[in-house]
């Protein structure tokens, strides 16, 4: 597959998707960048602003099998990865997979589980498989896992620890819709059928696949590995700042600024694009000294606050 038919595929999914999200063209293209990259997505924001309509319509667009999972305190980490039982027919032990055997993955309100169960995903996203009973079980291709959280909402809710959020190639924040933005909302969902359910299919798994193997092809030149490697750095050892960017962080952010070269119709990344995916794929990473969080500092200040003191290559590298 070309660069040309990626453009292609990714414009027909983002015009596909905006008939059901209105006016939040940066998070569509933030989910496509991550599915581009075989990366998950955190998507994080106060109730009813789309997030779980954002990935049902990204959902229907693919031609992938897609599970919902709502996460409450009783779900039990068989229930995502499977279990093993008995089999009446034969009285071998036999493999009964979980939720979580599917292509695209909808886990909702992810902070509202247990940490054990929470735990349950961490192979599920950095191997792309899961382990039970000491068998391997690879999960299908592509594999992508979006989840949601409300960050408002204390009460019931299990923090995700720091090797869950690393795991996450980027977040997602939707926000509030304008005046204009709201009432072509409340005119599309006034009919009888919900936009969502209008929705097709606009490529198959196949495509995504040859769409991924794509942005691994995309130039980067020394300077600009340079210029990731300085972000990651810079984090590691600022004061306000406890825990700062992972290796994992600095692979995530230069995969994402391939995709954006990519969607800009370029074989080669520039310093803008590092630049640009910094914030989404980076500030969920950061962990904020307790004197920081004391002083109302915010990871995405801080972080936009380092980008400014890093000197930027020069143009066209």
């Amino acid at each position: 597959m070309q660069q040309e038919q990626v453009r292609s595929i990714v414009y027909a999914l983002q015009q596909n998707i905006r008939r059901v999200i209105v006016g939040k063209d940066e998070a569509i293209e933030l989910a496509l960048i991550a599915l581009l990259c075989r990366g998950h997505v955190l998507i994080e924001d106060v109730p009813g602003v789309g997030k779980t309509t954002l990935v049902a319509a990204l959902a229907r667009s693919l031609s992938c099998t897609f599970k919902r999972i709502q996460f409450t305190p009783d779900v039990m980490p068989s229930d995502i990865t499977g279990f093993t039982m008995p089999s009446l027919a034969t009285g071998q032990m036999e493999f009964k997979p979980g939720a979580v055997m599917s292509q695209i993955i909808l886990a909702d309100e992810i902070n509202r589980t247990s940490p054990r169960t929470q735990s349950s995903l961490l192979e599920v996203m950095e191997e792309g498989q899961v382990t039970v009973d000491g068998v391997t079980h690879p999960l299908p291709r592509p594999f992508m896992v979006l989840a949601t959280q409300n960050p408002v909402d204390f009460v019931g809710t299990y923090p995700l620890p720091e090797a869950q959020m690393d795991r996450f190639f980027l977040r997602i924040t939707i926000g509030y819709p304008t005046i204009e933005e709201e009432m072509d909302v409340l005119e599309r969902y006034s009919g009888q059928v919900s936009p969502l359910a209008t929705l097709q299919s606009i490529c198959s798994a196949q495509d995504v696949l040859a769409m991924q193997e794509q942005v691994g092809t995309v130039y980067c030149s020394p300077e600009v590995r340079s210029y990731v490697a300085s972000i990651a750095a810079v984090t590691r050892n600022h004061p306000q700042l406890a825990l700062g960017v992972s290796p994992r962080g600095g692979i995530a952010l230069l995969r994402a600024a391939q995709a954006c070269a990519v969607l800009s119709a370029r074989d080669y990344v520039l310093p803008d694009d590092v630049r640009r995916m910094a914030l989404p794929v980076l500030s969920h990473r950061l962990v904020l000294s307790p004197e920081a969080r004391m002083k109302g500092q915010s990871a995405e200040k801080l972080l936009s606050a380092l980008l400014d003191s890093i000197p930027v290559p020069g143009r066209g590298l």
